[in-house]
């Protein structure tokens, strides 16, 4: 792999106060941060609903993907971090909705909590250009 890092810009980026860059662009790879339910504007979206929260996680990442040059079809490995297992299944049914065969490579784990109490999922992404 060759080239420079560069960091990844969005407008209204709600990991700003938190001094996180939402992803680098490495080469041809794309590093995303962690990305949850959280709006543009740094409020919770669907509190308590993890469907909700699942399916502004992934919108977050295809904006994210999308700045960097990429999208959901030339990701290569997804983490997922939850807070309860329980909603595995849920988990297996958005591989199916957000990627297509060959799969990503996967890593679930379910974790005490994340950066925000309100928070029940956070995805990271590492992406083709």
């Amino acid at each position: 792999m060759t080239g420079k890092a560069t960091p990844v810009a969005l407008e209204n980026d709600p990991l700003a106060p938190y001094f996180i860059a939402p992803a680098w662009r490495v080469g041809d790879l794309v590093l995303c941060s962690g990305q949850a339910s959280i709006g543009e504007d740094g409020t919770i979206v669907g509190e308590s609903d993890f469907d909700a929260q699942l399916a502004r996680t992934f919108a977050n990442i295809e904006r994210v993907l999308a700045a960097a040059g990429s999208d959901l079809s030339k990701v290569v490995k997804v983490v997922i971090y939850m807070t309860d297992m329980a909603h595995f299944p849920k988990i297996v049914e958005a591989r199916q909705k957000y990627f297509t065969p060959p799969y990503p490579a996967d890593t679930t784990v379910e974790v005490k909590g994340l950066a925000l109490p309100e928070l029940m999922v956070e995805i990271d992404v590492t992406a083709v250009v």
